[in-house]
């Protein structure tokens, strides 16, 4: 059984949708948009409404209180070619506070000229801001882009002080 549950933020609600202690998906838009993007096995199951999901409601929580460590504890899996889960890897070690740009992530996932690639895997991303792809951005310091809206990116950035 999967467990979806919202969490209140700053920046509005964030949906997640675990399988037990495992992240499958979260994001700011709605459950609709994350059940359509999962992986299609996840998308049959049933699925319970929780008011939190044990250790990962409280991490969640953690990280907007102000530990922005806290996503480094929730496990995550998502569905995706070989060099995306490598990307997702990689973007799991940019450091709170820091800022990568997409030929930077590219390489830390072992195929540097595949900075196209590495930014088609941060659009796909399903685990946002757990998986942080708003840590991603131009080279030469523009935000780029993010699914969610850049004054959520803006946001996430400036609360782990990557942006003053």
């Amino acid at each position: 059984m999967l467990f979806q549950a919202t969490h209140k933020t700053p920046v509005g609600e964030l949906f997640l949708v675990s399988d037990e202690h495992i992240l499958l998906a979260a994001g700011f838009r709605n459950f609709k948009d994350l059940f359509e993007r999962m992986d299609s096995a996840d998308q049959k199951r049933e699925v319970k409404s929780v008011k939190s999901i044990p250790i990962i409601t409280d991490l969640v929580k953690d990280y907007f209180d102000g530990d922005l460590t806290a996503f480094g504890g929730i496990k995550v899996r998502q569905p995706g070619a070989e060099f995306s889960q490598e990307v997702w890897k990689a973007m799991r070690k940019i450091p709170v506070g820091k800022t990568w740009s997409y030929s930077d992530l590219a390489g830390r996932a072992g195929s540097p000229s595949a900075v196209r690639a590495a930014g088609t895997a941060c659009a796909r991303n399903l685990i946002a801001p757990i998986i942080p792809c708003h840590r991603v951005i131009k080279t030469g310091g523009a935000l780029g882009n993010y699914g969610y809206g850049l004054e959520v990116k803006d946001w996430l950035l400036r609360h782990e002080g990557a942006l003053k």
